[in-house]
């Protein structure tokens, strides 16, 4: 996930939204993570679950807004965050929905994890809940990620694939 996070960092700029979706535990903030990498953030790229929104300063001097709209539930308390949408690139975890209006152009990047999958794809021991505190299962489960570009900033983009 971070890999493809610095992937899809070499092809954003300021203006630019992407909006994760994804269960607990999916990826959403190691991407996150990964685009800081390659945007070359000051400090450490953390889930802002309790703060809603971090804003991290780049070496280009775009900053990247991370945002964690969990405990949001509706487009008027993402608005009172007063978010740079122009100036920035925002990143919104769990914004599906939250979004409307905010941008004619977007990424949706919807992140999906198999429950008890194996590095190489095969399913886990049966009967095997997929408890990533097991010792017995696999340190990097597969991700299937899927990005869709929404609107004209869009066209004609070479994005990564997942």
């Amino acid at each position: 996930m971070e890999a493809l996070g610095r992937e899809l960092s070499a092809v954003l700029r300021a203006g630019d939204l992407l909006v994760l979706t994804g269960p607990l535990g999916a990826g959403k903030t190691t991407l996150t993570r990964g685009l800081g990498a390659g945007l070359e953030v000051r400090g450490q790229v953390a889930s802002p679950t309790f703060v809603l929104a971090r804003t991290h300063p780049t070496a280009s001097g775009t900053p990247l807004v991370h945002v964690d709209a969990y405990r949001l539930s509706t487009e008027a308390e993402l608005d009172d965050l007063d978010l740079d949408y122009d100036g920035s690139i925002v990143v919104v975890e769990w914004g599906a929905g939250l979004l409307d209006g905010v941008s004619d152009s977007w990424l949706d990047v919807v992140i999906d994890r198999p429950t008890g999958a194996r590095a190489d794809g095969t399913p886990g021991d049966p009967g095997d809940p997929g408890d990533p505190g097991d010792p017995g299962d696999p340190p990097d489960e597969p991700r299937r990620v899927t990005i869709t570009p929404h609107g004209p900033r869009w066209a004609g983009v070479s994005l990564p694939t997942g």
